[in-house]
């Protein structure tokens, strides 16, 4: 599972050719969620409230840089880090 960014204790990662749709992978505090690329929607599991905003925060701005992570984890290629939320 490559990790692709962390901040504020919160660690993004996305696994190679992971299922649809669109998500990636937050862990924090003990807690993980899928966070649906898009939309930031939670998907499944769980953050606190201020960790989920933080990652939302974070999808937002960098939207694009994760859908192309995104399509080079379906093909098994190396991904690009994404710099952290500041």
């Amino acid at each position: 599972m490559p990790q692709i960014s962390a901040f504020f204790g919160i660690v993004i990662w996305m696994y190679y050719n992971d299922h649809q749709p669109r998500h990636f992978h937050a862990q924090y505090a003990g807690e993980e969620a899928l966070i649906l690329i898009g939309s930031g929607d939670l998907y499944e599991g769980q953050l606190s409230r201020r960790a989920l905003r933080l990652v939302q925060e974070w999808e937002e701005i960098h939207r694009a840089e994760l859908v192309a992570d995104w399509e080079l984890a379906r093909q098994a290629q190396p991904l690009v880090p994404i710099a952290p939320l500041t």
